[in-house]
């Protein structure tokens, strides 16, 4: 039986989208080079592999391949089973999709889709869909082992697959109790990465070195932030399941020696939730030395001392910390309940320890104010992060987040395909508009692209040549005394007052 599974092409003029392996699917502008890698997928075909199925893994994003080729590639390998990762943000397109491959290749072929769109986790989709078999709920790795070996054994009935929406031989859409995420990932094999370009995939947290992989060493976080939607949608629950330190550096040290991958990137949901094992994970690394550099994406209020200790010496070098807001009162009622404090204690220790950090900010949290969204942009500036990312909150169609909004009348828009998080405002708060969370993360761009210019190319005039300036610029005078009087914070102040205004 041969199985196909696939992320389809999805582009508009001067943009890329980016769906499997996103945690929010969304448009990179088109000279950009950010793609995840799609593990789900990827760990979806080494399990059917392994139980003997004929299989074919596409990835159309990083191959920047047209429509017309993907659907191409799909008839020459002439499949039993399409499967097709999809997304809320990108389903339109993915719908039409599924359309044209019905109409070409007719009823014998079954199309299943999975992936980040919790609206099709319920029989109504199969309902008014009726050219889609099948949905996959969740994480979906078991779930398609079990229907690919009912559908080669000639089932037509398949209540016995948790994690599956079907339909009876009298056509009703039916629901199967969901499927527990897998408790031990070490069954799991590796990646497919053999069907994938792999060289192609780019997030590089700090620069690490190119050619870059990307690795899970755990899935899923004990926290509960309502924004976050793969605990949410994929994962169904909030427990963290670390894979053992040796399966996880087994696969670190196959990928440098036999890929020549130059740098790893772990981007685990929360790399480091248990202090010991953490610390356990930097020491195995170091042992086997495995000699290059690499990152993660971590909780900062977890770090201490030892713990960025332990990591450096083995080779860490970049990591990201999602910060979000200044606001404590807000962290906490968003569900995050990071400790802002515990924050400035561990970006200053990661300062000290020269790695390099990536930090992520968002506006819109439920209670925030023209003066919080201030205090979070002095805030990343105060930090000095090598990097920020700025967004617009979003609630990702299906989270807790989204219904909270549609139920407060404060959701403004369904339409998909503006929940893009960086351009545009869907929600509004009790205090700021739609076109107010839009100016304020503007603005913070603006603040913190200054910020970041006059850090990377200072004022290197010498006192004499400055005064000699303002001799000549006497109008000048006031300004710079102002700035001299409040550092390089003047100019940021000045903007940030503007804010709301």
């Amino acid at each position: 039986m041969k199985v196909f599974l696939g992320n389809a092409p999805w582009s508009k003029p001067g943009y890329y989208g980016v769906r499997a392996g996103s945690r929010w699917p969304h448009f990179e502008e088109e000279h950009l080079e950010y793609v995840p890698f799609p593990f789900f997928l990827a760990y979806a075909t080494a399990v059917l592999e392994e139980s003997g199925f004929d299989v074919l893994l596409v990835d159309a994003v990083p191959e920047r391949i047209c429509e017309g080729e993907f659907v191409e590639r799909i008839e020459r390998f002439g499949p039993d089973l399409i499967v097709l990762e999809v997304s809320t943000i990108s389903i339109e397109t993915d719908l039409a999709l599924v359309k044209r491959l019905r109409s070409e290749l007719g009823r014998t072929v079954r199309i299943a889709l999975c992936g980040l769109h919790e609206f099709m986790y319920y029989p109504r989709f199969l309902d008014e869909h009726d050219y889609v078999d099948f949905v996959l709920v969740g994480e979906y790795e078991y779930t398609l082992r079990e229907l690919a070996r009912a559908i080669d054994a000639g089932k037509k009935e398949f209540s016995e697959v948790k994690g599956l929406i079907w339909r009876d031989q009298s056509g009703k859409a039916v629901a199967n109790p969901r499927r527990e995420p897998i408790r031990n990932l070490d069954e799991l094999p590796w990646p497919a990465r053999h069907f994938l370009p792999m060289y192609d995939y780019h997030d590089e947290p700090g620069s690490i070195p190119r050619p870059s992989v990307q690795m899970w060493a755990s899935r899923g976080c004990p926290f509960k932030c309502i924004f976050c939607a793969w605990p949410q949608i994929m994962y169904g629950e909030n427990r963290w399941r670390p894979r053992s330190i040796k399966d996880v550096v087994d696969e670190m040290e196959w990928l440098v020696k036999e890929w020549g991958f130059a740098s790893v990137y772990f981007d685990d949901d929360t790399f480091n939730i248990n202090r010991r094992r953490t610390i356990e994970f930097a020491e195995e690394v170091r042992r086997r030395n495995i000699g290059v550099p690499w990152a993660i994406m971590a909780r900062a209020d977890l770090m201490d001392r030892e713990v960025l200790t332990a990591l450096a010496r083995a080779g860490l070098v970049s990591l990201k910390y999602g910060v979000e807001s200044a606001s404590q009162k807000l962290l906490n009622a968003c569900g995050k309940k990071l400790k802002i404090e515990r924050v400035k204690e561990a970006v200053k220790m990661t300062h000290e320890m020269g790695i390099k950090m990536h930090l992520t900010f968002m506006f819109g949290l439920p209670g925030e104010t023209i003066e919080t969204a201030r205090e979070t942009i002095k805030l990343a500036l105060e930090l000095e992060p090598d990097s920020v990312q700025f967004t617009i909150t979003t609630p990702f169609p299906g989270s807790r987040f989204y219904y909270q909004m549609e139920r407060e009348g404060k959701l403004l828009t369904k339409d998909f395909s503006k929940y893009d998080g960086f351009r545009s405002a869907v929600i509004k708060t009790d205090n700021l508009s739609p076109e107010e969370l839009e100016q304020i993360v503007s603005e913070a761009n603006e603040i913190w692209n200054t910020f970041w210019w006059n850090r990377k190319f200072p004022d290197r005039r010498s006192t004499g040549q400055k005064i000699l300036d303002l001799i000549k610029h006497p109008e000048r005078i006031p300004g710079a005394i102002e700035r001299l009087m409040k550092p390089w914070t003047y100019q940021h102040q000045k903007r940030l007052e503007r804010l709301g205004k």
